[in-house]
Protein backbone atom coordinates (compact mmCIF):
# COMPACT_ATOMS: atom_id res chain seq x y z
CA UNK A 1 0.00 0.00 0.00
CA UNK A 2 1.17 3.50 -0.66
CA UNK A 3 1.21 6.39 1.81
CA UNK A 4 -2.35 7.36 0.86
CA UNK A 5 -3.79 4.11 2.23
CA UNK A 6 -6.39 4.54 4.97
CA UNK A 7 -7.91 1.52 6.71
CA UNK A 8 -11.68 1.60 7.17
CA UNK A 9 -13.61 -0.55 9.60
CA UNK A 10 -16.70 -0.05 11.68
CA UNK A 11 -16.51 0.17 15.44
CA UNK A 12 -17.36 -3.46 16.08
CA UNK A 13 -15.80 -4.62 19.34
CA UNK A 14 -13.54 -7.24 17.69
CA UNK A 15 -12.07 -4.51 15.48
CA UNK A 16 -11.20 -2.44 18.55
CA UNK A 17 -9.38 -5.18 20.47
CA UNK A 18 -5.88 -4.34 21.70
CA UNK A 19 -4.34 -7.05 19.52
CA UNK A 20 -5.86 -5.44 16.40
CA UNK A 21 -4.66 -2.00 17.48
CA UNK A 22 -1.15 -3.35 18.08
CA UNK A 23 -1.07 -5.13 14.73
CA UNK A 24 -2.16 -2.00 12.85
CA UNK A 25 0.50 0.04 14.68
CA UNK A 26 3.17 -2.55 13.94
CA UNK A 27 2.27 -2.46 10.24
CA UNK A 28 2.08 1.37 10.29
CA UNK A 29 -1.55 1.29 9.11
CA UNK A 30 -3.61 4.42 9.68
CA UNK A 31 -7.19 3.76 10.74
CA UNK A 32 -9.97 6.05 9.54
CA UNK A 33 -11.92 7.84 12.26
CA UNK A 34 -15.37 6.31 12.36
CA UNK A 35 -18.51 7.50 14.17
CA UNK A 36 -19.40 4.99 16.86
CA UNK A 37 -23.01 4.53 15.78
CA UNK A 38 -22.60 4.63 12.00
CA UNK A 39 -21.70 1.25 10.52
CA UNK A 40 -24.24 2.16 7.82
CA UNK A 41 -21.59 4.43 6.31
CA UNK A 42 -19.56 1.42 5.26
CA UNK A 43 -20.82 0.45 1.79
CA UNK A 44 -19.85 -3.19 2.21
CA UNK A 45 -22.36 -3.55 5.06
CA UNK A 46 -25.14 -2.83 2.57
CA UNK A 47 -23.68 -5.29 0.06
CA UNK A 48 -23.59 -7.97 2.79
CA UNK A 49 -27.26 -7.19 3.44
CA UNK A 50 -28.09 -7.59 -0.27
CA UNK A 51 -26.24 -10.90 -0.29
CA UNK A 52 -28.04 -12.11 2.84
CA UNK A 53 -31.44 -11.23 1.38
CA UNK A 54 -30.62 -13.09 -1.83
CA UNK A 55 -29.53 -16.20 0.10
CA UNK A 56 -32.66 -16.05 2.31
CA UNK A 57 -34.86 -15.94 -0.80
CA UNK A 58 -33.36 -19.09 -2.34
CA UNK A 59 -35.72 -22.01 -2.80
CA UNK A 60 -34.73 -24.51 -1.68
CA UNK A 61 -32.33 -22.90 0.79
CA UNK A 62 -28.79 -24.23 1.17
CA UNK A 63 -28.73 -27.13 3.64
CA UNK A 64 -24.99 -27.67 4.17
CA UNK A 65 -21.80 -25.64 4.11
CA UNK A 66 -20.73 -26.61 0.55
CA UNK A 67 -24.19 -25.61 -0.75
CA UNK A 68 -24.04 -22.36 1.18
CA UNK A 69 -20.60 -21.60 -0.23
CA UNK A 70 -21.80 -22.22 -3.80
CA UNK A 71 -24.93 -20.14 -3.21
CA UNK A 72 -22.91 -17.24 -1.76
CA UNK A 73 -20.53 -17.25 -4.71
CA UNK A 74 -23.41 -17.44 -7.21
CA UNK A 75 -25.36 -14.65 -5.55
CA UNK A 76 -22.26 -12.47 -5.10
CA UNK A 77 -21.64 -12.67 -8.86
CA UNK A 78 -25.30 -11.91 -9.58
CA UNK A 79 -25.64 -8.70 -7.58
CA UNK A 80 -26.31 -6.14 -10.32
CA UNK A 81 -23.48 -3.65 -10.75
CA UNK A 82 -25.99 -0.77 -10.91
CA UNK A 83 -27.08 -1.56 -7.32
CA UNK A 84 -23.49 -1.26 -6.16
CA UNK A 85 -22.99 1.90 -8.25
CA UNK A 86 -26.11 3.46 -6.69
CA UNK A 87 -24.84 2.57 -3.24
CA UNK A 88 -21.52 4.28 -3.94
CA UNK A 89 -23.29 7.33 -5.37
CA UNK A 90 -25.39 7.56 -2.19
CA UNK A 91 -22.34 7.92 0.06
CA UNK A 92 -22.08 11.75 -0.01
CA UNK A 93 -25.74 11.98 1.09
CA UNK A 94 -25.18 9.38 3.81
CA UNK A 95 -22.08 11.19 5.09
CA UNK A 96 -23.94 14.51 5.21
CA UNK A 97 -26.78 12.89 7.16
CA UNK A 98 -24.29 11.36 9.60
CA UNK A 99 -22.59 14.72 10.15
CA UNK A 100 -25.95 16.42 10.63
CA UNK A 101 -26.88 13.85 13.28
CA UNK A 102 -23.51 14.19 15.06
CA UNK A 103 -22.66 10.58 14.27
CA UNK A 104 -25.88 9.18 15.72
CA UNK A 105 -28.66 7.27 13.99
CA UNK A 106 -29.64 8.59 10.56
CA UNK A 107 -33.21 8.55 9.24
CA UNK A 108 -32.62 6.71 5.94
Amino acid sequence: MDGEFLFMDDNARPHRANIVYECLQLEDITRMDWPAYSPDLNPIEHVWDMLGQRIAARQPPPTCLPELRRALLDEWCNIPQDQIDNLILSMPRRCKACIASSGRHTPY
